[in-house]
């Protein structure tokens, strides 16, 4: 298996939410290898957008999931999408370097979400049937 460059397991796993509650948010096997081949994905993006990308949420188990107020069929429960944003806080830019970087790539959605001030991007390789849509769009909340 080849092991990314820019992101680690850990990074995947992590959750305020799931420290706060006391959630253990262990993947199976399967999941670790789906975590694995969507950290080489982000390896791309982050070698081609040239500064650091914060992931603020991974892999979510299913009670985390429901803890944070997932979708039930939320594909963070495959090990196929992160939330992320950029670490040196140019949103905007990252938004656009994404939409020229995704276009001739394979990937399910790219949602630019905004909730009050928050923004982030929330970007998933897989469908939890295994599709990948090119789906790119915004969400207010």
């Amino acid at each position: 298996m080849k092991t990314p460059l820019y992101f680690d397991l850990e990074e995947l796993l992590t959750s305020s939410v799931a420290r706060q509650r006391s959630i253990e948010n262990l993947p199976s096997w399967e999941i670790v290898e789906n975590l694995n081949q969507l950290a080489l994905f982000l390896d791309g993006i982050r070698a081609a957008w040239g500064s650091g990308i914060r992931i603020t949420s991974g892999y979510r188990n299913e009670k985390l999931n429901v803890a944070v107020g997932g979708v039930l069929n939320s594909v963070h429960r495959y090990g196929f999408a992160v939330d992320m944003v950029p670490s040196n806080g140019k949103f905007d830019t990252f938004v656009e370097f994404l939409k020229k970087y995704l276009k001739d790539k394979g990937y399910d959605q790219c949602i630019i979400e905004k909730s009050g001030k928050s923004k982030w991007v929330h970007f998933g390789l897989y469908s939890p049937t295994g599709l990948q849509r090119k789906m790119l769009f915004n969400i207010s909340k």
